[in-house]
């Protein structure tokens, strides 16, 4: 089964101690700092053109509970376009608190490996306002801010959820989050014809034509990429991603 959608490029804002910093291969100890003000990034991000900007709570993912959760709430409210958020989301009250905000959607990733109950009557409830953010290293699903690899494959772990009424996943391949090595294109393709669900790239992306390649399999479900260091370091920028991908529609 697959999926017909359009492709959505996602700048990603991740925040600790209050600032826009990228991490290498999630690493809390190789952290570039890029901006000090991460709402004002948001609306420079919105300004050139974004149609949805995903944001990452650092601290949150760590420490197992929001820790930017105002700053990101600021953030949902000052912008015209949706924003997901991810980090540190391990109750339905967080998660009920950040939809309130008007994020328009929630990422589930340690919850989701580690308490498969609380994830099924999550997604039942929310349904499509929930994506699911398998973070793999070699295959498996890391969990705790990449801090712990579990054994659970992530092929595995979408069949099961999309059973439960998963519809999104964020897909992020930690060994080449940050390095602008590219995506990994045959895992992402296959995640998403094996569940038939919309599957969003993160990580790697480097140059215009890593989109290019994840943009071929936008027919099979992979839905979109989220792109961080590759625009923070100028490889490319926004307007030029999307006239790209325009002329492979």
């Amino acid at each position: 089964m697959s999926v017909k959608q359009s492709f959505t490029i996602y700048p990603a804002i991740d925040i600790r101690g209050g600032k826009c910093v990228r991490l290498f291969q999630g690493d809390y100890a190789q952290e570039t700092v890029y901006a000090d003000s991460p709402l004002e990034m948001a609306k420079e991000w919105e300004a050139q053109g974004a149609d949805w900007i995903h944001l990452v709570d650092l601290d949150g993912a760590k420490d197992g509970l929001p820790v930017n959760g105002e700053l990101i709430k600021e953030i949902a409210r000052s912008v015209r376009v949706p924003v997901q958020v991810g980090g540190g989301i391990r109750t339905e009250e967080q998660i009920s608190d950040y939809l309130d905000a008007g994020v328009a959607r929630v990422i589930l990733g340690t919850a989701a490996i580690e308490d498969e109950p609380f994830t099924e009557r999550i997604l039942r409830r929310y349904r499509e306002k929930i994506a699911i953010g398998l973070d793999c290293r070699n295959g498996m699903v890391a969990t705790r801010g990449w801090l712990t690899t579990t054994d659970v494959s992530a092929a595995e772990l979408a069949g099961r959820l999309v059973s439960y009424g998963a519809e999104t996943f964020i897909y992020t391949d930690i060994a080449r989050d940050g390095t602008l090595t590219g995506p990994n294109v045959d895992e992402i393709s296959a995640l998403a014809r094996a569940t038939g669900k919309t599957v969003i790239a993160s990580g790697g992306v480097s140059v215009l034509d890593d989109l290019v390649d994840l943009h071929r399999f936008s027919g099979e479900g992979v839905g979109g990429a989220i792109v961080g260091k590759a625009l923070y370091t100028k490889a490319f920028s926004l307007t030029e991603a999307a006239a790209r991908l325009r002329e492979c529609e």
